[in-house]
């Protein structure tokens, strides 16, 4: 299988996982998954296996509505679609040797303070506050990146959303793939979030170069600290593989939806139980609840790199029109996208992954 559609297809799955689960996610976040799935089963939307039917719902309007089954023609503005564009644009001026200054420099200048949430935001003003204005153009860091990423929010899932885009440029280097994700994620979070981080760039690296996703999923886990809570969240993911969703529920029922760990553990399930079917896989994904447009993003592009195509059903409804919050760029078309990620990871195909 080409690269080139493994590509494509990731993309086209990381967007149609993040517009099904858009709509859900403040649902998801605000009911839980028994409010969830009653707000999909009234709406006509079970089995999810296509776009969620529109219901009028105080949690569901704006963006999320327009991303319901017939009312959508363009990828609406995401954080889980603008920081895959943001992290291709990095590594495209500043290649292998990205930094997390790199990272902070990149926000200043390209992410309004309103496209960022939680760990994000949180680090965020902190930047603004501690740098100075010749930081933001390339001068000298005067402070401490343990100064930015200590909050409340720095085990949560924000970084984890972030470095899909190292794997995808380095198939076969997963440790390489892992190391940019951990100087990308440290800007905001400590600890286990760094540690999910690392796993899904090194997963994304990976799922291309594997005989099968089981194969993919444990080599990955072998680039993680061993002690760490997500490498046993990933355990968890596998420890249920093929298995009902409520049994990550009893691991983690009382942990934030948006945190790192419930959320990697529905990742890993879902990329190992649903394995002949995108729609059944991205629908149990959002079923299953927590941070729906996070985890339907993530494991709607892991399919695609595995697959190499998803069904034509999940993409014509948003027509290749890409939107993004990053400052000066907006809408980007589909096919570009596709165009200048296959451009890096022809590239990078020369360089050795870490040793």
């Amino acid at each position: 299988m080409k690269i080139e559609d493994r590509i494509r297809a990731a993309w086209e799955g990381r967007i149609s996982g993040c517009l099904l689960g858009k709509p859900v996610e403040m649902l998801s976040m605000r009911e839980g998954p028994i409010g969830l799935n009653k707000f999909l089963e009234e709406s006509g939307s079970l089995p999810l296996r296509d776009y969620v039917k529109y219901m009028d719902h105080p949690l569901l309007r704006g963006a999320n509505k327009r991303c319901c089954l017939g009312m959508m023609d363009k990828a609406e503005v995401d954080d889980d679609i603008t920081y895959l564009v943001l992290a291709l644009m990095m590594m495209e001026q500043h290649g292998l040797e990205l930094t997390t200054d790199d990272v902070a420099r990149s926000w200043i200048n390209l992410l309004p303070v309103g496209a960022t949430f939680t760990a994000e935001r949180d680090s965020y003003l902190k930047l603004i506050e501690k740098s100075n204005m010749a930081y933001q153009f390339g001068g000298p860091r005067d402070f401490d990146f343990d100064e930015i990423n200590d909050g409340e929010y720095n085990d949560w899932i924000g970084a984890q959303i972030r470095i899909d885009m190292y794997g995808w440029l380095l198939p076969g280097k997963p440790k390489l793939a892992a190391d940019l994700a951990r100087r990308d994620a440290i800007l905001s979070h400590r600890s286990c979030a760094v540690e999910a981080s690392a796993y899904i760039a090194a997963l994304c690296a990976l799922v291309p170069v594997s005989s099968t996703r089981e194969e993919a999923v444990e080599a990955a886990l072998e680039l993680i600290e061993k002690d760490s809570l997500a490498h046993e969240a990933v355990k968890i993911g596998i420890q249920f593989k093929n298995k009902d969703a409520s049994n990550l529920h009893n691991n983690y029922g009382d942990m934030s939806p948006v945190h790192s760990l419930n959320n990697l553990a529905v990742v890993v399930w879902a990329f190992l139980s649903f394995q002949d079917s995108f729609d059944e896989a991205i629908g149990e994904t959002i079923c299953c609840g927590w941070d729906t447009d996070c985890t339907g993003a993530t494991v709607g592009g892991l399919i695609g790199l595995d697959k190499g195509s998803i069904p034509n059903s999940w993409t014509d409804p948003w027509q290749g029109r890409v939107s993004t919050a990053i400052a000066g760029v907006g809408e980007l078309k589909l096919d570009q996208l596709i165009e200048r990620t296959c451009t890096l990871v022809e590239k990078f195909s020369t360089e050795p992954d870490l040793q």
